[in-house]
This record gives C-alpha cells, sequence and structure tokens, in this order.
C-alpha cells in the first residue's frame, strides 16, 4: 500500500492511494478522495516524539563513486541530516545565489519501522517500515570533504525532498532490483539500479544498529548511482524508483 501525508482544508491529512487518488483517513473526512492536484504533498512520514535521525550515504554506488574520481569505501561513508531539510512532492528547492555546480540525488529512502539495536543482517527486514524516494541535493561549491560532506553541502533548509509515497516493504519484495532514473526538464540524465549500492539495505542497518539505536520514523538514504548534473533555477526535477514513486521537485532562486 502507498501511504502518504498531504495538507488540505486547512488540516495535515493521513491518505493511501486508491485508483489514481488519494484517499483521505482522517475520520472527519474518512473516505473521502481527493485529486493529486488539490493537495500539498508533504514527506509521507509520521511525526515522531524523539528528534528524527536521518542518516544518508556517500559513494554508496561504484559507478559514482568512479564518476567522482574514487574508490568505492570499504566500510560505509555516513553523515547525518537535519530534519529541516525534508520536504514534499512537488514542493521547491532553494539554491542559493552564486553557487555552480548543485546536483540532484535519487536515492531510495528505507524508513525504519521498529526500535532497532544491533540486528542481524539476516533479520534486517523485520525492522523496515516502508520505502520511499528522496533527492539528496548537493551543492558542490561548499564542499571540503568529498568523504563526510559539512553541514552547508547537504543539510540546507529544502534541500532533501521526499515522497511522494510511503510503500509498505511488504510491497517491495526485491529492495535491491529496483531501476532508478532522473529526468531534468524532461530529459533524462540519470539512470541506474539498486543492485549496483556497494552496502545493500540489510549490511547499512546491521552496520547502523551496531553502533547506534534507530527508532521507528529513523530515514536512511542510501545513495546515488552515477549521472549527476547541475540544476539552475526553474529546472523541473523528477526522481523515480520503480515500484516506489516518481518525486517532482522545482528549483527555485532565494527570496529577496
Amino acid at each position: 500500500m502507498k501511504h502518504a501525508r498531504i495538507a488540505w482544508a486547512g488540516a495535515i491529512h493521513e491518505a493511501i492511494e486508491r485508483g489514481g487518488q488519494l484517499e483521505l483517513l482522517t475520520p472527519a473526512f474518512k473516505g473521502r478522495r481527493l485529486n493529486f492536484d488539490e493537495v500539498v504533498w508533504l514527506p509521507p512520514l509520521a511525526p515522531v516524539p524523539r528528534a528524527r535521525t536521518v542518516l544518508a550515504l556517500g559513494l554508496n554506488y561504484a559507478d559514482h563513486a568512479k564518476e567522482l574520481a574514487f574508490k568505492p569505501p570499504e566500510e560505509p561513508l555516513a553523515f547525518a541530516k537535519g530534519a529541516a531539510s525534508l520536504i514534499g512532492h512537488r514542493a521547491y528547492t532553494v539554491r542559493p545565489d552564486g553557487v555552480q555546480n548543485m546536483h540532484y540525488e535519487c536515492e531510495l529512502a528505507v524508513v525504519i519501522g521498529r526500535e532497532a539495536k544491533n540486528v542481524k543482517k539476516g533479520d534486517a527486514c523485520d525492522f523496515i517500515r516502508g520505502y520511499s524516494v528522496a533527492n539528496d541535493y548537493a551543492i558542490r561549491d561548499y564542499l571540503e570533504n568529498w568523504y563526510r560532506p559539512n553541514l552547508r553541502v547537504k543539510n540546507r533548509d529544502t534541500c532533501t525532498p521526499i515522497g511522494p509515497w510511503l510503500v509498505d516493504a511488504a510491497d517491495v519484495p526485491d529492495p535491491m532490483n529496483l531501476r532508478l532514473t532522473t529526468h531534468v526538464d524532461g530529459r533524462l540524465t540519470q539512470q541506474g539500479s539498486t543492485a549496483d549500492m556497494v552496502f545493500d539495505v540489510a549490511t547499512l542497518i546491521e552496520y547502523f544498529s551496531s553502533f547506534m539505536t534507530l527508532y521507528p520514523g529513523d530515514v536512511i538514504l542510501t545513495g546515488t548511482p552515477d549521472g549527476v548534473v547541475d540544476c539552475p533555477v526553474g529546472s523541473h526535477v523528477v526522481c523515480a524508483i520503480e515500484g516506489i514513486g516518481a518525486l517532482e521537485n522545482t528549483i527555485v532562486g532565494p527570496a529577496k
């Protein structure tokens, strides 16, 4: 099942996809259906009682590491992201003035479903709530360390669209064999497969949970294939993952 969080009629609602529409789950409107363009899409992540942990991977696709002239890492290269960077489907990402290289990164997002500590790889799938599509924009102008980007590269407000759906893990039988694509203004600029990850989803859950507790609602962004290009103001970017969804986003300049 595909789940969404939306803003409509002055309130935030949980919804599911039904027959090409959004079916509301809010008790007062339960069963009401809306068209996709009638709502504001929010990140498809339920509120959590603590700060949400967002973990992101660097160089987790061998072809992307090669594109950047690096060897694939021998252990996961991870960095944390602030929840304020997350925005929803069809939202706007701000490109700062004066930057020369702002790249999209189409990524499979893994959402944790229950508390995970010292999880073994063979049990990792039992701790996954579902999957979404993320676009982990990177502003390369600010880059000081390719292996673990500093905060200004990856942690800017509006720089991590995610959605439109959270797809139940049970509906994704093989997350390690999904096609990823990115189109910029209708032109295919990136394509790859989750099969090419250096560290697969189960390995990442085992790795992170070996030294930190993962909680329901935490998110792991699993890296991107090669094929990243600069996105100027006005770019319409669509990141899609087979069976998960197509995440649309537009680049805008800062407010004056």
